[in-house]
């Protein structure tokens, strides 16, 4: 069977990263049977990255080529009907949420306002991570940060950076079904993926307060979650 390999679920969400939450609810969105392993070492997945997937022989790896990967192995339709126009706005809605998702990691991992309650969360969520492994991701990440940029900015630039992504999603984001119509699609799961982990986390961010006040984000992200986690409120 497919397997899954994804960061450990936090604060109810089943990945506490935004790219294993996606691949996850697209899974599940498209009816594709799959184990869920969850790990905190990605040392050994493709290109030192999670999430990735192992279906027989087959090893695949970042979020966006497992997708279009799954999508001709298993013939799935998910999108079938999306014109050239709403694939277009789907690459750059999943361009703009790479943004988004540094933004999201350097507040839990280098913005000192959070991060002892990230830490303290994945502790009490996850005895076996030891504060030395936590201390060694801290400084993996702000070593990523720099050299991808956001690392250069003062947590209160990073963080507008983040609140001026989430605005352009609470513009595409409609009042009612989802993105493309009243079925959802590869791109939903890709918006909840981000949107589950600020609306969920249970940490009192600038982020989630830009989420919880916008009624059609909210919507939207419960309306995947509870499509997603049938048995989860």
């Amino acid at each position: 069977m497919l397997t899954l390999y994804s960061y450990p679920p936090l604060f109810g969400v089943a990945d506490n990263n935004g790219y294993g939450l996606k691949v996850f609810a697209f899974l599940k969105l498209a009816g594709v049977p799959f184990r869920h392993e969850h790990i905190f070492d990605a040392s050994k997945a493709p290109r030192s990255q999670l999430p990735y997937v192992v279906d027989g022989e087959d090893t695949v790896g970042d979020s966006e080529t497992i997708l279009a990967w799954l999508t001709q192995k298993y013939r799935l339709t998910i999108d079938a009907a999306l014109t050239p126009q709403q694939r277009t706005q789907n690459l750059l809605i999943t361009r703009m949420l790479d943004d988004l998702y540094w933004v999201v990691s350097y507040s839990r991992w280098q913005d000192e306002r959070y991060w002892h309650l990230f830490r303290d969360a994945l502790k009490r969520e996850h005895p076996a991570v030891t504060d030395e492994v936590l201390v060694k991701a801290k400084a993996f990440n702000a070593q990523r940060y720099y050299y991808q940029g956001i690392g250069r900015f003062d947590p209160d630039a990073a963080m507008a950076r983040g609140l001026a992504d989430l605005a352009a999603i609470a513009a595409l984001i409609p009042a009612q079904g989802y993105v493309h119509g009243d079925k959802a699609t590869a791109i939903d799961a890709g918006l909840y993926g981000f949107i589950a982990n600020i609306y969920f986390y249970d940490i009192d961010t600038p982020l989630k307060q830009f989420v919880v006040a916008h009624d059609n984000i909210v919507r939207h992200c419960r309306a995947v979650h509870a499509a997603v986690n049938p048995t989860k409120p």
